[in-house]
């Protein structure tokens, strides 16, 4: 089977793999589409079980990142890098200035920036080879860390789907939470301060015991999470959480949370539409923190300063197009998933038209 036999192949720009001997670096960056712009997408570390799973979530990342930065009106296309590797073991600063090097020879067409695995002072080493990098700190462009930003969107998203499943606000309404990582640590936060019930579960111990003192939640094994009582169910670690086999599990009225490839394959998306459950497109829930990168690149290209007006303009639109998705879907009685991939569709085709 060669790359365009992938089943997540879809039209790919450029897949680029690149070995640095020196340093142990292992890294694909996957282009999806520059139709709209430069594409702008994290770089992930992760210790995957091969290259080929490595391949397959480079590829399902960076077609999101197309999506995702489409819905969130961006003049960016989607492109996504993963570094294989264990973060918590073989991260070197001379690793990512590699990375720095690899993402130097695209010539511009992809920005990077932090995600899984992968922290702004990572990246720093990183700007030290390369200029295509966001989400750092220290100048006048520096937009941060972007987990806050996705985190308040995602917070926005599940508030909306609980007053349109549920018809409440969040005061007492159960939401588990799987992986309190960067985001899923932030969306606890304000969901707590909003009147949420909290259970939660990640692989982190030490992150659990963090959100759990913060918030009050209850911590339940990792497994178990898909079991529990809840009103909402908030994936936020790695994509493929929603299957045949944990769907059955839940008991939500609402899944609605901060990661990327939530849904183990898109025909998932319509047993949980016939299921009755509300299901807030991951892409478009989750576009706050590249919104924040965005930002950045703008005001880095412009010679300029970081301007969080911008971004508050562009968070409030995102949850109008979280709505009008939702809205498109109910009327249409055809799942959420499909309904946005084809507004996304839609807006890169007309781009590169």
């Amino acid at each position: 089977m060669t790359l365009f036999d992938l089943p997540d192949f879809e039209g790919h720009e450029g897949v680029h793999s690149f070995y640095d001997e020196k340093t142990g670096l292992k890294s694909i960056i996957a282009i999806h589409s520059t139709a709209r712009g430069p594409a702008a997408g994290g770089c992930r570390m992760w210790d995957y079980a091969s290259s080929e799973a490595a391949l397959t979530d480079a590829l399902r990342l960076s077609r999101g990142m197309s999506y995702k930065n489409a819905m969130a009106d961006l003049d960016f296309g989607g492109g996504k890098a993963v570094i294989i590797g264990d973060s918590r073991r073989q991260k070197t600063p001379e690793l990512f200035e590699a990375f720095g090097r690899a993402v130097d020879s695209l010539g511009g067409s992809y920005w990077t920036a932090e995600d899984v695995g992968v922290s702004p002072a990572d990246l720093e080493s990183t700007r030290k080879t390369t200029r295509y990098v966001a989400g750092l700190e220290g100048h006048a462009a520096a937009s941060g860390d972007p987990s806050p930003v996705t985190a308040e969107g995602v917070f926005r998203g599940v508030r909306l789907c609980v007053e349109r499943a549920l018809g409440r606000d969040l005061t007492g309404v159960k939401v588990a939470i799987q992986g309190v990582g960067h985001v899923g640590a932030y969306l606890a936060e304000k969901l707590h301060a909003a009147g949420a019930q909290l259970i939660i579960a990640d692989v982190n111990q030490v992150a659990l015991n963090e959100v759990a003192a913060k918030t009050g939640a209850q911590i339940v094994p990792t497994d178990a999470i898909f079991d529990v009582e809840a009103d909402v169910f908030a994936p936020c670690a790695l994509g493929g959480a929603i299957s045949a086999a944990t769907l059955p599990r839940l008991k939500v009225k609402v899944i609605a949370g901060g990661a990327n490839n939530q849904l183990a394959d898109a025909m998932i998306g319509q047993t949980v539409f016939d299921r009755g459950i509300l299901y807030a497109p991951d892409y478009v829930i989750n576009g706050g923190g590249i919104i924040n990168v965005a930002a950045e690149i703008r005001a880095l290209e412009a010679g300029g300063s970081f301007d969080p007006e911008w971004v508050a303009t562009k968070l409030d639109r995102l949850a109008l197009t979280l709505g009008e998705v939702l809205d498109q879907s109910l009327a249409e009685k055809r799942p959420a998933n499909l309904v946005a991939d084809e507004i996304a569709r839609a807006r890169i085709a007309a781009a590169r038209s």
